[in-house]
């Protein structure tokens, strides 16, 4: 036996040990709860086609952007001599635009994905229509074709007419496949943009090279904080499914990462999120009546000093101990029965003059 079969051997085993190690109950986010691998991404078809059979509701004759097309197509299949200009009272045909999404697995030749449709021209509505066989491709330039499509269309929303759904109205004629190999046999994870960070990047990597590389060859690394880079063994290369699963099941304990502080509102729910580690600098707010504060007065209220004269005065952080929390300035507001629409608002103006120390992020 040579040394390179030892070793990849002994390699096997442990990731086999490993792995079942990693399906057993544990806590913390799965890695793949935080990151998507280059090349699994979604992809779209697209195309351009005319709905008909629709009760005169179409575009309408003096649209000849439906028209050409229309009288293209029954050139090709019944009348060659036919013009545009003849088809001058047609309102039961619509030029529409055409959309499939491929998921992130890819599609093989003759599956089948739903189609969205959307007129462009003058219709009034695509009830009752059913697109006429067209070829879709790719969104770039000189793209092969890599389905058909046709079928009734349905209206889902009811007040806009114009927009409707093939559910499984396109065919496959070709694969599109998800490519997670590049040349050198690695794969990119990158990181949810709200999860990315080195510090998260470099937990990411250190569990595979810890939990998934027995021999120390230090396959995983942080290239950058939202991307990490997988170098995947020889012996792995001829079933990438499972060492992808191995590396998606590990179990990342983010409690102890920081991921950064941010501040998450929404005006029209009224609704504030906030890291348990975001910070505020000293400030004194004054609102409608209440004063609260993150300093504490050095002299009784005078008229002097009319920061600390207003009634109901409430310090946050009574012994000047500085780092107090935004959530603590937040428990204080709502004890003030101050609405939430103002608590976001003191949120913006902290933001604003830099005391407080996150990212503030609005729905």
């Amino acid at each position: 036996m040579t040394l390179g079969t030892f070793s990849r051997k002994i390699g096997l085993a442990a990731m086999i040990a490993l792995a079942a190690a990693l399906a057993s109950p544990a806590t913390g986010v799965q890695v793949r709860d935080v990151v998507r691998i280059k090349g699994a991404e979604s992809s779209k078809l697209v195309g351009m086609g005319l709905v008909v059979g629709l009760k005169g509701t179409g575009d309408g004759g003096k649209f000849l952007p439906a028209m050409r097309p229309l009288a293209s197509v029954i050139q090709r299949l019944m009348d060659p001599n036919v013009v545009a200009s003849e088809l001058k009272d047609a309102k039961n045909v619509a030029l529409v635009a055409l959309e499939a999404t491929i998921g992130s697995g890819g599609v093989r030749e003759g599956d089948r994905v739903d189609v969205y449709v959307s007129a462009i021209g003058s219709a009034k509505s695509l009830e009752g229509g059913r697109l006429f066989l067209i070829p879709m491709t790719g969104p770039l330039p000189d793209s092969p074709v890599f389905a058909f499509a046709s079928g009734p269309v349905t209206i889902e929303d009811s007040t806009t007419p114009t927009v409707g759904v093939i559910k499984d109205g396109a065919q496959l004629t070709r694969d599109v496949m998800a490519q997670y190999l590049n040349e050198l046999g690695q794969i990119t994870l990158v990181i949810n943009s709200e999860s990315a960070g080195w510090t998260v990047a470099h937990a990411i990597s250190d569990l595979i090279n810890h939990e998934l590389d027995p021999e120390s060859l230090s396959i995983a690394q942080a290239v950058d904080p939202k991307n990490v880079v997988v170098t995947m063994p020889m012996w792995e290369r001829t079933r990438p499914a499972a060492f992808i699963s191995r590396i998606l099941q590990g179990y990342l304990d983010l409690s102890a990462v920081n991921t950064g502080a941010r501040v998450l509102i929404n005006p029209k729910t009224q609704t504030i999120i906030v890291g348990a580690d975001v910070q505020i600098s000293p400030v004194i707010i004054s609102h409608k009546g209440l004063t609260i504060t993150t300093i504490t007065p050095q002299a009784a209220p005078t008229e002097q000093n009319p920061d600390v004269t207003t009634s109901g005065f409430v310090p946050i952080d009574p012994e000047n101990r500085g780092g107090t929390k935004l959530r603590e300035l937040l428990d204080a507001l709502e004890q003030l029965k101050v609405p939430a629409s103002e608590r976001i608002e003191i949120v913006r103006e902290l933001k604003r003059i830099g005391k407080l120390h996150a990212e503030l992020i609005t729905e």
